[in-house]
């Protein structure tokens, strides 16, 4: 299945879309490691309707009027990863959760590590939410778009800590 891409200028750097006809694969960092999200054979497509889709609401969320997505993923990845995917879709906007918190979550209490691991693999970043996960202290913690982006999306959504 082909995957199309398209660009979208945003508040923290240029972000790189990409979707199937399923749903959004990734939303990708100016600097992203291309090995944090492996992708292959991309065709420019700006006008694909789930990356339409994807621009309109993004562009909404930083401009304060979106607090949830609602658009189609295609997930891609282990069934572990993907679980810890779908436990960030669960995070309310404005909330952070600690890397323990959604490794109770997904039914593996002792997994924060590999928690962490899969989140920092988490292809669409921002949608499903990984920068509202912090360390157990609260301290902002890595992020692949880097922790100022983090920080200013935290800010974005004025989040208040439930750890």
């Amino acid at each position: 299945m082909p995957l199309f891409r398209s660009r979208m200028p945003s508040p923290v750097g240029e972000l790189t879309l990409v979707a199937s006809d399923a749903g959004l694969v990734a939303v990708l960092w100016e600097d992203d490691d291309p090995r944090r999200v492996p992708l292959a054979d991309l065709l420019d497509d700006a006008g694909h309707s789930v990356l339409e889709r994807a621009t309109v609401q993004l562009g909404e969320y930083f401009g304060g009027e979106r607090t949830r997505f609602d658009l189609p993923l295609d997930f891609r990845g282990t069934d572990f990863q993907k679980s810890v995917w779908h436990a960030l879709l669960t995070i309310p906007f404005g909330e952070t959760r600690s890397y323990r918190q959604i490794a109770e979550a997904v039914g593996r209490p002792t997994a924060s590590r590999a928690v962490g691991a899969a989140n920092g693999r988490n292809p669409v970043s921002i949608i499903a939410p990984c920068h509202r996960i912090v360390g157990a202290s609260g301290a902002l913690t890595g992020f692949a778009g880097g922790l100022e982006a983090k920080a200013f999306l935290l800010k974005l959504e004025g989040p208040k800590l439930l750890l």
